[in-house]
């Protein structure tokens, strides 16, 4: 009897540390505080980040990083973070003040870093010259699911670095993710592939899809530029109205950052059905119908090849 209660002594001794491991796990350790400069950063990082990472953004879901302005509670929730997560290639012009105004001491991410941008010069800006802020890259690269690997071994190595203790958790989730990305671009290509080239035409009311043309050799048209900020000029409306009518372009589409009243008018008066809203820099709020990258992704791809069907 003397032996076993030793020995139950002995194992409550041996089980101490490891309860204690336990109730600290249960508890939880605080979080790694990251902020993200629009949602579908976010929704990158917080995939990547799992349960070791506290994500939020300062541009929300719906909102237009072209035009965003910060507010002082943005300044207040960049200077507590420990990580700042931006696109970079000039896409958010307002970040560099932001950072500066609000004295932030952490880490800073920049997805974007090492790849190779599309270029608006040699065709590529379909003459509407406007270039962000004098910038000769397009950065929208999120659309481009081969560019976007980088984005995640940036993002999974920032968020090593600036947490060594979890490195491997965030390496494993970052290659599981960019393994779910590599599934979704060959369903993609699968997809468009389907239909004739000739098909693969489609409009949006800002330049924001150039990534995806070029991977999925579909031809888009914008009446703005790379920026919401640029103004359609009427000229511009009306080149764009004749080609849609001359191509017989049926893939017309509003934006989620973008009021729709000029695609409205351009779909109106070259006689043509506006297939839907496309997500082009955000995604749609928590419990919408694209409030994750890849449920974006996918619904952008699902409605353009929907609309570019038609009879032969």
């Amino acid at each position: 009897m003397i032996r076993i209660l030793a020995a139950l002594f002995a194992a409550l001794l041996l089980a101490g540390p490891v309860q204690a491991q336990a109730q600290a796990q249960a508890q939880g350790t605080p979080k790694l505080k990251a902020i993200a400069s629009f949602s579908i950063l976010a929704d990158i990082v917080a995939q990547i980040g799992g349960d070791k990472v506290a994500v939020a953004t300062l541009v929300p879901a719906m909102g237009d990083a072209h035009v965003y302005q910060p507010s002082p509670a943005d300044a207040r929730a960049v200077a507590s973070a420990d990580l700042l997560v931006a696109n970079g290639l000039n896409f958010e012009t307002w970040l560099d003040r932001l950072v500066a105004a609000s004295g932030f001491k952490g880490r800073r991410i920049v997805a974007a870093e090492g790849i190779r941008p599309r270029r608006l010069d040699g065709g590529h800006d379909h003459d509407h010259g406007h270039d962000h802020g004098g910038a000769k890259d397009d950065p929208h690269v999120w659309h481009d699911l081969q560019r976007m690997q980088a984005y995640v071994t940036n993002i999974a190595n920032g968020l090593a670095a600036a947490d060594p203790a979890n490195a491997d958790y965030y390496r494993a989730r970052g290659t599981a993710y960019a393994a779910q990305l590599k599934e979704v671009d060959q369903w993609a290509a699968a997809e468009f592939a389907r239909l004739p080239k000739a098909y693969r035409k489609a409009i949006s009311q800002h330049d924001a899809f150039g990534y995806l043309a070029d991977r999925y050799q579909i031809e888009f048209l914008a009446p703005q530029g790379m920026s919401t900020e640029s103004e359609a000029s009427a000229e511009a409306v009306a080149r764009l109205i004749r080609q849609i009518k001359r191509q017989r372009v049926q893939a017309v589409f509003f934006e989620n950052v973008v009021n729709p009243r000029l695609i409205e008018q351009i779909a109106r008066e070259a006689r043509v059905k506006v297939g839907g809203r496309l997500y082009s820099d955000a995604l749609s709020p928590p419990g919408g119908e694209a409030d994750s990258f890849m449920k974006m992704y996918r619904l952008n791809v699902g409605r353009l090849v929907e609309a570019m069907q038609r009879d032969s």
